[in-house]
């Protein structure tokens, strides 16, 4: 999922161009033996990440969209906090909800494969048979929202800005572009340092491609609603500021038609207003305030889908099976503060969190308790190492935890009673190891006589209710814990800025992980004020693992280095896990329909619609 600029050599020349023989024969020979892989690369109109494509050269539409699904209608939904700007590019402020669809990308994914592209902006594609490089053929057809054709110099422009001035996850995730070269108006190439970024071929491939036009006058590193233009589907039509942002279905729309596109984008406005929290969200929309909700609370989604709407039938509500890693939510301790660098100190909070006496006292039961990094997927490390797991780790043995080769990591385990006195006696076990002890009812580090004290920073309410039962454990132990919560626009600049101690986050997981585990983990983005490295990971073995996911020849091996770099990250006891379901829960107004066939990958918005009879507001 990432993307990167390549230089491009030359433009359509071919081996019957007329060369100076006599004068120039040599460097001629260099060059057309250059050019001999470019020309030799057959078009294409997809690339998968392994194995093959599921959709012929001449497919009409996927699987999972209703190709004769109607156009029109109104739906609103729901976005939590506030919005002060329309990139989502960089950094800086905090961007409206779902500004990417005004967008569209060389190439979009299937959603019904693990990892699949095929052309959007691009036409047709052409691949080195090692993936070095690879070029694009754009649709001549293709138009900016303004009238403007999407050109190979609006390309080369977006990844140039972006790796220079967009947030740091761009230069993590497009670190092995070499150069990216225009070759003809409709034609781009990209090239890559190496052959050994397999993914890369693909993720550069799904970024926004931003109007050079528009974007070349102005700065792009302040936040602001100035309504940019794009290529996609929707246009940002009006916005009430922090409030409320309508989006209305272009109806010049360039790639309409599109095989990718047919039985997609049926709404014709899509309406995000703002809620202060859950909790009034939720009021507004059982009161009629909103259409589509998706639901994140066990407790909400167990007790208040109830009432006169629900019985009448004017609000339906699923659970839909996915078959999406659901990662690694988990409490995430920050290794920047000096109490969280020990290992056996974050291995000791983690006896502290009750997981079982949790999902039975406030979630219903259910959640499962996550164990890996990469839950829910056949990447998740499950069991003991294979032989040829061995073989990755050797490399890196007296680096990393003892336990990785000899055990399987779960996160501690209560028999849910609330009574934790085992686990508790293991942690005072593990925190005086580290160098901790308890005077006076409180934990002391015997070097610094310091106290542990820490702060939990939330952005949701609601959460307080989870982690005041862990807070007492804690207690339990000597530490001092306090809860602090503050809006999102604070919460989004505290993160970039890693000033906190511990917060509640997620680390969300493709079926085919690559680049972006450089942003997740490396060390070089630890100190990067807005990586996505927020826990401050530095680790030496961590970043030869990366770099062997990025480079995995086959699916095998990148299932086989994504375990291994799942233990090493299990092991150091990084996060505090907590817990996942594998299903989407949402509840929707009687007029929104969907097609009977439903993506793997994907809860499928996009290819729903407003049934003429039932829904059909355009206003």
């Amino acid at each position: 999922m990432q993307s990167v600029l390549r230089f491009v050599a030359k433009s359509d020349a071919t081996p019957e161009t007329p060369w100076p023989m006599r004068l120039f024969s040599g460097i001629c020979l260099l060059l057309i033996m250059s050019l001999q892989p470019v020309s030799a690369a057959t078009p294409q109109h997809g690339i998968a990440m392994h194995g093959d494509l599921k959709y012929p050269a001449d497919f009409t539409h996927f699987d999972y969209t209703n190709p004769d699904a109607p156009k029109g209608g109104k739906v609103v939904q729901a976005s939590i906090g506030t919005f002060d700007s329309f990139n989502p590019f960089i950094i800086k402020g905090t961007p409206a909800d779902d500004v990417g669809l005004i967008y569209d990308s060389l190439l979009t994914k299937a959603q019904d494969e693990p990892f699949s592209l095929y052309g959007l902006l691009a036409q047709s594609l052409e691949v080195a048979e090692d993936r070095s490089w690879i070029i694009f053929n754009l649709h001549s057809e293709a138009r900016f929202s303004d009238g403007k054709p999407v050109t190979a110099d609006d390309v080369v422009f977006t990844f140039n800005l972006l790796r220079e001035q967009g947030a740091p996850f761009y230069r993590a995730y497009y670190a092995d572009i070499e150069t990216v070269e225009a070759l003809a108006p409709q034609r781009v190439k990209f090239s890559f340092k190496h052959n050994q970024n397999k993914e890369l071929a693909l993720i550069v491939g799904e970024v926004g491609i931003l109007p050079k036009h528009y974007w070349q006058d102005r700065d792009f590193t302040k936040p602001g609603l100035d309504i940019p233009v794009g290529s996609g589907p929707y246009i940002l039509a009006s916005f009430d500021a922090g409030r409320s942002v309508t989006f209305k279905r272009n109806p010049d729309y360039w790639g309409a038609n599109l095989p990718v596109n047919r039985g997609r984008y049926n709404f014709d406005t899509l309406v995000y207003d703002y809620y202060r929290d859950g909790t009034v969200a939720m009021e507004a929309f059982k009161a009629g305030e909103y259409d589509f909700r998706q639901e994140n609370s066990a407790k909400r989604w167990a007790t208040d889908y109830t009432g006169q709407a629900f019985d009448s039938g004017d609000i339906l509500t699923q659970a839909i099976e996915h078959k999406n890693p659901t990662g690694m939510q988990a409490f995430v301790l920050n290794l920047r503060r000096p109490q969280f660098q020990d290992a056996r100190v974050r291995e000791a909070l983690n006896m502290a969190f009750d997981f079982e006496w949790t999902n039975k006292n406030i979630f219903h039961d259910a959640y499962t308790r996550t164990h890996s990094y990469f839950s829910n997927s056949e990447m998740a490390a499950t069991e003991l190492p294979t032989p040829e797991e061995l073989k990755i780790l050797e490399p890196i043995r007296d680096q990393i935890p003892a336990e990785v080769f000899t055990q399987v990591y779960r996160a501690p385990e209560t028999d849910g009673s609330g009574r934790i006195y085992k686990q508790l006696r293991e942690a005072k076990r593990l925190l005086q190891q580290a160098g901790w002890e308890f005077r006076d009812g409180k934990l002391i580090n015997t070097e610094t006589n310091e106290p542990f004290i820490f702060e939990m920073l939330l952005v949701q309410p609601a959460f307080e209710r989870v982690v005041a039962p862990f807070i007492r454990n804690l207690e339990r132990l000597g530490i001092q814990a306090s809860i602090r919560i503050i809006d999102v626009s604070q919460y989004i600049n505290r993160l970039r800025s890693f000033d906190f101690d511990v917060i509640v986050s997620s680390f969300g997981q493709s079926t085919s992980p690559g680049n972006e585990q450089r942003d997740y983990w490396h060390s070089s983005l630890a100190d990067e004020p807005g990586s996505r490295n927020i826990i401050g990971i530095k680790n030496p073995a961590v970043d030869y693992l990366i770099e062997q996911i990025i480079s995995a020849p086959d699916r095998k091996q990148l299932v086989l280095r994504t375990r291994a770099m799942d233990r090493v990250l299990q092991w150091n006891h990084y996060v505090i896990p907590q817990y996942h379901i594998n299903k989407y829960r949402i509840a929707f107004r009687s007029f929104i329909q969907m097609p009977q066939v439903r993506p793997d990958y994907s809860i499928g918005f996009d290819t729903w619609w407003a049934a003429p009879t039932l829904g059909g507001d355009t206003q």
